[in-house]
């Protein structure tokens, strides 16, 4: 993607598209809420479809948000068609609220992987709290032939 080529309300169009693509994050309502070169900002609204037992957000989902935000930030920074190569989530509380919030960053791009963190929030009441931290290598997939 060479976002210096598309204004920034296409680019994020251009994000849009991608995600309308994936039908897991059209089946439980994922919306790419920002989106820039390097940053991207996903939310996923909660309803009971995607909790577990006890009632907070399944860890898959919060897993979910920050592995597609994280690849979003590096393939952006690329600017190529990518993969998550690795990825490291630490939950610190259940998520419990109306929306998950994952705002994701490229720390170090090379040529073939960006090194990208993502912090999750749940939105409970108008107030974000921190629910989830993660860390994952965006990697490039070979040109298509």
């Amino acid at each position: 993607m060479a976002e210096a080529s598309v204004s920034p309300e296409e680019f994020l169009a251009m994000g849009r598209e991608v995600l309308a693509a994936q039908p897991f994050s059209r089946l439980i309502g994922a919306e790419l809420a920002a989106f820039s070169r390097g940053r991207c900002e996903l939310h996923v609204p909660i309803g009971e479809s995607v909790k577990q037992q006890h009632g907070f957000v399944h860890g898959g989902v919060l897993s979910y948000a920050a592995d597609n935000a994280l690849t979003y930030a590096g393939g952006s920074a690329l600017g190529l068609r990518v993969v998550t190569a690795e990825f490291k989530i630490n939950y610190l509380r259940p998520a419990i609220g109306e929306r998950l919030i994952a705002r994701a960053e490229a720390v170090h791009t090379g040529k073939t992987q960006s090194v990208c963190r993502c912090d999750v929030f749940v939105l409970k009441d108008g107030v974000e709290k921190l629910c989830a931290v993660a860390q994952g290598t965006i990697a490039a997939l070979p040109p298509q032939n």
